[in-house]
């Protein structure tokens, strides 16, 4: 009867420590990937979107965590005077 009662409880405790470590994964990767999503490279005039070159003021730090306050981002210019004014393609 003990021994019943030891496996019950055993069981009953590695199904709930299991429960808790994959709620603790998931609140972790949705904090991850918040940090992630306020990496600005990719609205960045700078950012060439080619995998050599991602930047060309900071090539090293581009698309990565420390690009979340880079000091020399620029926004992208929508497009150039001419295409706005429906003259010729967009660039």
């Amino acid at each position: 009867m003990l021994v019943t009662i030891f496996c019950i409880s055993f069981a009953w405790g590695t199904l709930i420590f299991f429960i808790l470590s994959i709620l603790f994964t998931l609140k972790q990767g949705i904090s991850h990937l918040k940090k992630l999503h306020q990496i600005p490279c990719h609205a960045c005039e700078y950012f060439t979107n080619d995998y050599r070159l991602k930047c060309t003021v900071h090539p090293k730090k581009a698309c990565s965590e420390l690009a979340i306050e880079c000091i020399d981002f620029e926004p992208k210019t929508s497009a150039c005077n001419a295409c706005q004014k429906g003259r010729r393609k967009p660039c």
